[in-house]
């Protein structure tokens, strides 16, 4: 979609902000080359499309030359080059930013994470191990944490007789989002969707990212009435919630499929299975409810 209707942020009150160390690099969090990490050392680096950028990002919706990352020596700030589709620093478009530790950039699909102090390596290792637990668009749990912590929770579920529910769900048409929207669109739509969800669940529950639009809640000790009681909730509070995107309302639903353990069902991959029957079953009946 085009940018030229986009609210650009310039910082203002990080000109008079404490200068950042010299030692600082980016790491992809999302996208391709996932946890390659790029040293900032140098005077300036050109991120776009070009093979000839310094990171490159080979996408559709990225220019040729999108964006400058600038090294004064006493800050790093980076500059959107006059990109068809913008940069993005937080989730809001720029044309220059100064960077802050722990910044995310946000170049067409792809998600770099700004580190910088005086012990780069350490951070840069803590990133990398955090990747494999958090989704890098979402920054909800990812699939590898969401089986693991699935196995312990159905574990401690039977052997103390406690109740365990699951829910698996996902975006209605989604596809359809992504054409008529762009892909951009889509992947604001899934963050979104992460952000309100994530308001709603207890602490010990466990929200995750199963796989492109599909998404799970693992409920320790909660039965299949409550469940389904909680999955009508979320559907509901999505389909109430207003997904925007550069001006445009984007209306979004879920169907939900839930399973929780039983005599019959005792096993990962049986609930994840019931699970998903149930959210298809739920597609197959019209879409935007929930099944269990």
């Amino acid at each position: 979609m085009s940018q030229k209707n986009k609210t650009v942020v310039t910082v203002i009150h990080n000109l008079t902000a404490k200068p950042e160390a010299k030692e600082a690099c980016v790491v992809v969090i999302y996208g391709h080359d996932l946890g390659k990490k790029y040293n900032l050392d140098t005077p300036s680096l050109i991120i776009g499309r070009s093979s000839k950028c310094d990171i490159q990002i080979d996408q559709e919706s990225v220019s040729r030359n999108h964006a400058k990352i600038v090294n004064s020596g006493k800050r790093l700030l980076i500059r959107d080059l006059g990109s068809t589709n913008g940069s993005y620093v937080n989730d809001q478009p720029v044309e220059e930013w100064i960077l802050r530790d722990g910044d995310l950039i946000k170049i067409g699909r792809t998600i770099l994470k700004f580190l910088s102090g005086g012990n780069i390596e350490h951070s840069y290792h803590e990133e990398i191990y955090r990747l494999t637990t958090v989704d890098g668009l979402t920054q909800i749990f990812n699939k590898r944490y969401f089986m693991e912590t699935l196995e312990r929770e159905l574990s401690r579920a039977l052997r103390y007789d406690r109740a365990l529910s699951l829910i698996m769900f996902d975006l209605d048409k989604f596809k359809d989002v992504n054409d008529t929207y762009g892909h951009l669109a889509g992947d604001y739509v899934l963050k979104r969707l992460a952000e309100v969800i994530k308001t709603r669940i207890r602490r010990e529950d466990v929200l995750a990212r199963y796989g492109g639009e599909e998404f799970s809640i693992i409920l320790p000790e909660i039965d299949n009435a409550h469940s389904l009681v909680f999955a009508e909730k979320i559907r509901r509070l999505v389909e109430r919630t207003r997904f925007t995107f550069e001006n445009t309302d984007i209306p979004i639903t879920i169907s939900i499929g839930v399973s929780t353990v039983n005599p019959e069902l005792q096993h990962v991959e049986d609930l994840i299975r019931v699970a998903d029957e149930y959210l298809y079953a739920a597609k197959d009946a019209g879409r935007n409810r929930c099944r269990g």
